[in-house]
């Protein structure tokens, strides 16, 4: 089985002390319909280079241990993150902190500074995966509509009871989940 993954949220957490609340208003959100992420101003980059130390990036323990788990089986396992490439270094170093670059046949990251959305739509359809796990519930919406062979599963434990409400209106191949390994389930 080929699966793939995002980073953050999904192994490595957000800095301790910085509301979700406020890392979602600084990231995406819809303009006129239309998905857009923007890319953090000059002081906005170094502050975020400073909090992407390995430090302030506690793994998600029981993340990292099914990750393994599933490793030792017969999948393809990819990371696909849409950091920009401001955080290239800062990125580098995360990865091989935790041993991730040991775990994933494939790691992919948006040091281009894409649109995340499209970034990942790109990378799905070129890898043909058969899961997709990513926290990103527009992200998620945006790209299952152009790969309907993909089960793409929607990681959200914060909030969740709320978020969900909001979103009624689902894909049909985006399934929310509150832990990783009920991809499985």
């Amino acid at each position: 089985m080929t699966i793939g993954f995002d980073l953050d949220k999904i192994f490595i957490n957000t800095p301790p002390l910085i509301p979700n609340s406020i890392i979602q208003r600084l990231y995406g959100q819809k303009i006129n319909g239309k998905l857009v992420y923007r890319i953090p101003s000059q002081p906005e980059q170094v502050f975020r280079k400073m909090t992407h130390h390995p430090l302030f990036r506690p793994p998600i323990k029981s993340n990292l241990n099914f990750l393994k788990s599933i490793s030792k089986e017969n999948n393809k396992l990819y990371l696909i993150s849409s950091r920009y490439g401001f955080l290239k270094k800062e990125t580098n170093q995360v990865i091989t902190h935790y041993g991730l670059d040991k775990i994933f046949d494939g790691l992919y990251f948006n040091f281009s500074n894409e649109q995340p959305h499209v970034f990942k739509n790109k990378l799905l359809k070129e890898l043909h995966l058969d899961i997709y796990v990513d926290d990103d519930l527009s992200l998620l919406q945006y790209v299952a509509k152009d790969n309907p062979k993909t089960k793409f599963f929607w990681l959200e434990t914060d909030e969740y009871a709320h978020a969900l409400k909001q979103h009624k209106n689902l894909h049909p191949n985006v399934v929310p989940i509150r832990q990783l390994a009920h991809i499985f389930s």
